[in-house]
Parts: structure tokens; sequence; C-alpha cells
């Protein structure tokens, strides 16, 4: 097989030098026969897409040249994920099938490509909410037997985002948004700490694009004063180490875009107060893996001989690695100028490992140990929650919701009481712990003993604490304690506990239940009882023997929903059945005109609540009025990693007079007066009409959070900007918008 003459001469010549340097890239075992499949997977798919242009007009298949080539030269990868890259599109956009795929590569390419593969609505009834979390919750259950199929999945998006500036603005959002939510997150879980980090930085620079340039500037800027103030903060330590023999390698690291905005939105700071954006990093020559947190703690021991640690910021990493592999000591040091400095210390083997990820920790992993590696043990976390998936018949947004919860948190270690160690996510509480340990444990737990002292099952654990569960005979589990965990494991059992418990009920409740049907001459068919059930939200007929058996469901409610009293019955949902989450009424209808694609009714979301002049994006879900955001609205982001195709052109259109509200916060110097010259400014001189003003004292600061009505965001920033000029000021904020 050779190139077609669809391509032309230069087209042919490209592909060529592309493909070659694929090849050089590819530094894991390979020999001629290895080379032989790969390129004859080059030229199948180079067949394949050979009539295909990108939007740029280029040829298709520089794209799957290009995963190939980050598969192989950016995480390390071998034949078949090489070979799965370079096929990844060619059943989903051509003529190809999976039986030829097979046939030629064998079953785990074809299986790999078929996880890889996205899903259109053609493989779906009308029902399914979201193709995109349908397509995600493919890939996820395909990576559950194959970690490859992620990787490919990953390397596309990545060369997606490289390229996604001949896309349309809202193909654009789509795209950024599903990679902030899942993409991005699932690298830094596999340990591929570049790519995410590539990652961030792409959606920030799509999503908004004024941050993402303003803070690139404000770190060039930094760059030469920064860089120095390491070099000069590690001088004397690496010369400490060189005389105590021990060879490091010392370098100033700067953080990407996105984590510097990250923290400057956070915590309200500019870039000048972040103080880690740049870190100073050290890397240890140490070849023997016994030695090595020996080499890491010296190398620390020698950093407080010259400067003065911040115990409070003190992360160990090397005692307590994460379960992606990742290893380091990150410490935070003052300098002889008075400034802390972020510090990261690592041997050559835990750099390697933090650098690129999961392919690193397999190269380094002893052959010979029988102990599950971090990996081994997270996957089988993704394996579980495939299962429960399927048991449980869940939705695929529900699914996504339950990996993004118990996958993408960060990672804490706390101990059993005989000193086993258990990792669980960030903001894990007693009950969860309970529940990971087993069900009924979870199911009787009242409490816990946290490091001797006793605390409620809600508390939420921290780094390093030992918990001993206390449990009762009398202790049933119960629908509050829903609000009490954080991982979807022990939701999953806590779900199952309350099913078991109730059907103790069953036979009370369902012969009361007869009773009222009795009285009210009702047929007490199935169709009746199906019917009362769904209504009152519950998820079996057993959910309703129970109410019924506890009295929370009587006559007169049954009476109601059969003589159709729906305004009574809703009022007797709310006030009684109603269970997790319930979802805001949506805010009344400005009276303003908004050009919004076509569609009528519209809503100005409260949570990041946007006014005119700033960006926005337009989410229309059946059934609502079509949601106006900020695009890096924490809730944008999650709407439209789902609901892609939902996004409509949005413009503002509005009168002068139309006002809108919106908030401020302003740190000041609390001193007698303040409160009368901001009033001033605001009602007299500005002219605007405030809705409310709250001052907070904090120490000598005081904290003011002024809520008013603006016609666009040029007034609101001229007010900024003369709130600014009073001396007393600090700093000036506004609420519910990120930038």
């Amino acid at each position: 097989m050779t190139l077609p003459d669809t391509y032309s001469q230069d087209e042919k010549n490209e592909l060529e030098r592309q493909f070659g340097v694929l090849l050089q890239c590819w530094k894991s075992r390979k020999n001629d026969q290895d080379v032989a499949l790969v390129t004859e997977a080059y030229l199948l798919a180079a067949n394949a897409h050979k009539d295909a242009r990108r939007r740029s007009g280029e040829p298709y298949m520089y794209h799957p040249l290009a995963v190939a080539t980050i598969i192989a030269g950016e995480m390390g990868m071998g034949r078949t994920s090489i070979i799965c890259a370079l096929l990844h599109d060619v059943v989903e956009d051509t003529d190809y099938t999976l039986e030829y795929i097979s046939e030629h590569f064998g079953d785990k390419v074809a299986q790999i490509v078929d996880g890889v593969t996205k899903l259109t609505s053609e493989d779906f009834d009308e029902s399914v909410k979201s193709l995109q979390a349908e397509t995600f919750k493919k890939v996820i259950m395909s990576m559950s037997y194959d970690i490859r199929v992620i990787l490919v999945k990953l390397a596309d998006r990545l060369h997606n985002m490289r390229t996604l500036s001949s896309m349309p603005h809202h193909k654009q959002l789509k795209i950024a948004s599903e990679t902030t939510q899942i993409y991005a997150p699932l690298a830094y879980r596999l340990g591929l700490y570049k790519i995410k980090l590539e990652l961030d930085d792409l959606c920030l620079k799509y999503i908004n694009p004024q941050v993402y340039e303003s803070v690139e500037k404000q770190l060039l800027n930094l760059r030469e004063k920064k860089i120095n103030e390491i070099e000069e903060f590690l001088a004397p330590v690496r010369n400490e180490l060189d005389k105590m023999g021990i060879s490091v390698r010392t370098m100033a690291i700067e953080r990407n875009v996105s984590s510097v905005w990250e923290r400057m939105a956070k915590f309200g700071m500019s870039i000048d107060e972040v103080y880690d954006v740049y870190v100073a990093r050290i890397i240890i020559d140490c070849d023997d893996v016994e030695m090595e947190k020996i080499r890491c703690w010296e190398t620390f021991a020698v950093f407080t001989k010259y400067y003065y640690p911040d115990n409070k910021k003190m992360r160990d990493w090397v005692s307590f690695p994460k379960t992606n592999g990742y290893s380091s000591i990150h410490a935070v040091f003052m300098n002889k100028q008075g400034n802390w400095i972020e510090t990261q210390i690592r041997t050559k083997r835990m750099d390697d490992i933090a650098e690129n990820g999961f392919a690193a920790y397999w190269k380094y992993r002893d052959k010979n140990t029988t102990e599950e590696s971090g990996l081994d043990l997270w996957m089988k976390v993704v394996k579980d929650l495939v299962q429960q998936a399927d048991e449980n018949r869940v939705s695929a947004i529900e699914f996504i919701d339950s990996f993004r919860l118990d996958l993408f948190n960060d990672e804490i270690f706390v101990f059993t009481p005989k000193g086993d160690k258990m990792t669980l996510p960030k903001g894990s509480t007693v009950l969860d712990f309970a529940y990971s340990i087993h069900s009924d444990l979870g199911n009787h737990c009242v409490g816990a003993n946290i490091n001797k002292n006793l605390a409620p099952l809600q508390t939420e654990l921290k780094m390093g604490d030992q918990v001993e569960v206390i449990t009762s005979e009398f202790q049933e589990p119960q629908e509050k304690w829903f609000d009490y965990l954080a991982t979807s494991g022990a939701k999953s059992k806590l779900k199952a506990g309350i099913k078991d418990f109730r059907k103790v009920y069953k036979e009370k409740g369902k012969a009361m239940l007869k009773e009222y049907f009795d009285k009210l001459k009702i047929d007490f068919s199935r169709q009746n009882r199906s019917d009362l059930a769904e209504s009152l939200n519950f998820a079996t007929r057993n959910d309703l023997y129970y109410y019924v058996a506890i009295k929370k469901v009587g006559l007169q409610e049954v009476e109601s929903f059969f003589k159709r009293n729906e305004s009574s019955w809703s009022d007797y949902l709310v006030k009684y059945l109603t269970l997790g989450f319930v979802r805001p009424t949506s805010q009344k209808k400005n009276d303003g005109i908004k050009e919004i694609g076509g569609a009528e009714g519209y809503t100005i979301a409260t949570c990041c609540t946007p006014i005119p002049g700033d960006d926005v994006v337009a989410i229309s879900l059946p059934g609502q009025p079509v949601q106006i955001h900020h695009p890096d609205c924490p809730e944008a982001m999650k709407l439209m990693s789902r609901y892609g195709q939902n996004i409509v052109k949005a413009k503002w259109q509005f009168d002068d007079d139309f006002a809108f509200l919106a908030t401020l916060k302003i740190f000041a110097v609390n001193k007698m007066g303040f409160g009368a010259m901001l009033f001033d400014l605001i009602t007299n001189k500005e002219k605007l009409d405030m809705r409310s003003m709250e001052m907070k004292t904090e120490g000598g600061m005081v904290v003011t959070q002024v809520s008013l009505y603006v016609n666009n965001l040029k007034t609101l920033e001229n007010l900024i900007v003369n709130i600014k000029k009073i001396d007393l000021v600090k700093k000036v904020e506004r609420v519910g918008k990120r930038s």
C-alpha cells in the first residue's frame, strides 16, 4: 500500500516527514516487525482519510500522525498504542470496520480503537440527554480493561486543543469546557503533569482569552527577577550539598498561566502577592532506591540551615507517594529578602515519574513485587465504579458525577487503629471511612475516635488522622447521611443499606396502604401503586410502603393524589419527601432585549451574574429558559461539558436604562468615616442605585460588600477605579466574577 494521489506531492512529502518524526520519537522497544506493523497502520490510515480535510484545509491525516507522535514522544508508549493512535478515527470516520482492524492488527488494537470511537445520536434513542456524557462513560468503561484507551483519548484531545483556533467559538467553548472538566483532571490522575498543565493553559486561552493574555504578560515581566531570586536562594544549599558529596541539579520552574490565575482568583491576589509563581526545584542524583528518602530529608535539613520553613505548608509526598506515583517533598522557606519560596525536593527517578507519569512509573517498578501499585489500586476503583453503574443502571451523567467525585479530588491518607494506611478522596468524612471498610460498619456507624478524640460521623478527615469507627446495633442507615458523604462508593452502599432496611417495613406498609385504597374504593392494582410511588419521587414501591408504615404518607395524601389535587400534593412533597438536591427556580426573566440565537426566554445566572460588556455564553436546555453565564463560570463549564450541542449564540442588546445587579467586595483600613465616603461616592458622585451595603471589621481592616445596579461593564469598571482612589482602600473585587 502506498500514499494515494489525492494528496499533493508537497502533502506526501510532509506526511513522510511527520512519519519519520514519529519513528524518531519512538524510544521504547522496537524491532523490524514492530516498525513494519506501525508503517502498515500509517499507510492504512492515510488511505482511509485520503479525501478528508481538517477545518484549516490541511489533510486530516496530519491529525492521527500528531496523536501518534504524542503517544510515542510525550507519553513514552510502544507499538500497540502507536498503532491505535494512527487508527483511532478510522472506524468512526471511514468505511473500515472493527472486524477489519482486528483481522489485520489483532483483537487488542480493535478493542482500544472501539473504546476511543465516539458515539453518535444513531446509537441511542431520543431519551438520551447528553451524547458527550455517553461517550465519556464508554471511554471510562473501556479504560477499565485497558488503560491505553484513555491515553489515546488524551493524546487526541491534546492535539485538538493545540489546533482549536480554526474552530468556531461555540465549538471552542464546548471542547475547552469538556477538557477542563474531564480530560485535564484525568491527565493529572495518571501523573501526566506536563500534558495536564498544557491542557489547562489552552482551556483558559479559549474560555477567558483576556485573562490568559494578561497573566502571560505579567509572567513575562516577572521572569528575569524571579529566576535571579531563586538562583540566589539555591546557591548556598547547592554548595553545601556539594561539600557533602551529594550531586544535585537545580532549576527555577515557572508555574503555568492557568495555575497562577487560579491562585490569583481564589485568594483575590495580584500576581506580586502569589508567592509560588516560581518554584525552586532540586533534583538529587541517587541511584539507590533504598537511600532516596534519606537523601531527600538530608537535602531538606540543609535548607533549614539557611532558611526558616513554614511547617503549615509542608507536604510530604516522599513518605506518602500519591496513587499515580508522584513523590516529592514540598516545602516553603523564607529567603534572606523576606519572601516565601516554594521548594520541591526529589530524586531523578521521582522527577522522571513526576514529568512523564505512569509510563515512567512502570519503568521503575519492581518486577518481582506482589504489592499493588497506586495505579493498580486506582484502576480497581474505576472498575468498581463501572460495575456499580451497570448494576444500578445509572445514567451517563450520574456516572460522570460519581467518577469526578471519587477520582478527580486530591487524596488524603488516614490510618486504621492498627496502623494500616488507607487512601481516600480529599473531603471524605468519618462515614466515608466506615463505608470504605465495610457496608455494615457504615450502616451502624454513630461516630468515631479521631486521634483518640470523639467526633461525629459527618466530621471531615485530615491527612494523617487515625480513625476508630464507633458503631451501635440500634443505628440504622438514614437518608440525611447522603449529605455527610463525599464518595460515590459510600453513597452506593448507603443506598443499598436504606433499601435493605426498608424491606423490613414492606408487609406492614403494604397492608396499611391496602386499607387506604379500600376506604377510597380504589383498585389496589400494581399500576395504581406504581403511579402513586412515581408521583412521590420514590424509586420503588418498597419506598412507598416504608413511608406509609412510618405514617409519612397517610389516607389524606393518597386521596389527594387520586383526586389529582396537585397543588396540595406538591406542598406535601416539599415539606416531607424531597430527597437530594432541589433545582432552584429560575430568576424572573429580564425585561430587556437580548439576541440569543432565536430563543425567547432567558435567565441571567446568579452564580456568576454577568452584565452587559462581559463575555457570555448561552446554554439552552429543554423545558428551561436559556441560561446566560460567564464562559469561565464553573457551572457553565459543567453544563457545556455535558450539553455542548446546546450552546447558542448570545449578544448583549440592552437599553441603557436597564439596570443589572453587581456586587463588589472592598478591603480598606478601618477608619471612622470610610462608610460615609463610600456611600457618598456611589450614590451622589456616581449616581448609582445601591441595593445593600454590609460592613464587617477584621482587626484593623474593614471588609465592605456592596450590591448596586449598573447599566453595563464600563460603568462598573469606572466605579472600581474611583473606589481605588480612596486612600484607605487596599483592594476591590467583583463578587461572582473570576476575572
